[in-house]
């Protein structure tokens, strides 16, 4: 049985080494090719080559994700391209989208997942992007929901809770882990420490709730809260939210 072919752009050698070896004990998709710098990419992908698909990484040394897809585009170079981001923000979601990303993947990253998504993606029907449209309106979602509950875009908290709303969307193991891993890895990511990740949330939170939609929050929260006396913790806020996305919570999001 033929294997497809995968090429990993990453320059976190650990989590390269990761990949390689979990993509040893797959029968349909083998890592082939890895490369540490960006600008090392595009030569490659130009000459003869039989990749398949592409995880790429955008925030890369010598020339970021975004450019490679742009670089691709022009000349003409056509992969399947699932892109791995430590941040989600409105401007990556708009780079996906401009140059047709068939998925894309929130780290950490459960390897299990990678593959999966990939060789679904492999076998789907050519040009179909059932899986990028999916991740766009949830991403889109959180971010209505997020304004609709009074959060403003400018603070610093909400896109901590954006994104940490998204991280556990799409690992439930943070559930149990947010302070000795959600924060300090949303931290990670902000160039700033895992305290100020909680108080910024927690402001985020305090701001919702002097100035959200009532009727929503209670739609939200339910009994789960007494909305005269306490405001939903950190932890509270984030899973809510996060749950109401995965069951797709037709009363918030009609």
């Amino acid at each position: 049985m033929k294997k497809f072919k995968a090429l990993v752009v990453d320059d976190n050698k650990e989590f390269t080494n990761n990949v390689l070896e979990h993509f040893k004990k797959s029968e349909v998709l083998e890592v082939t090719k890895v490369i540490h710098n960006g600008e090392e990419v595009i030569n490659y992908l130009k000459e003869p080559n039989d990749i398949d698909i592409i995880f790429l990484d955008f925030l890369m040394p010598g020339m970021d994700g975004v450019a490679i897809l742009e670089e691709m585009q022009r000349s003409k170079i056509q992969k399947k391209v699932i892109v791995l981001s430590s941040f989600l923000e409105d401007y990556t979601m708009k780079m996906i989208k401009k140059y047709h990303v068939d998925y894309y993947m929130l780290k950490p990253i459960s390897l299990d997942s990678l593959e999966k998504r990939a060789i679904e993606i492999l076998e789907s029907e050519p040009n179909s992007s059932v899986n990028k449209e999916i991740n766009e309106d949830i991403a889109i979602k959180t971010s209505e929901l997020l304004h609709n509950l009074g959060i403003p875009s400018q603070i610093k908290g909400y896109q901590y809770l954006r994104e940490g709303i998204l991280m556990i969307y799409q690992n439930n193991n943070f559930i149990g882990s947010i302070t000795k891993y959600l924060y300090p890895e949303i931290a990670r990511r902000h160039a700033t420490t895992a305290s100020r990740v909680e108080r910024a949330i927690r402001h985020a939170i305090e701001v919702s709730w002097n100035r959200g939609d009532y009727k929503m929050m209670n739609k939200l929260f339910g009994n789960s809260i007494d909305y005269d006396r306490a405001k939903p913790t950190n932890s509270e806020f984030l899973v809510t939210i996060s749950d109401a996305l995965r069951i797709g919570n037709k009363a918030i999001f009609a």
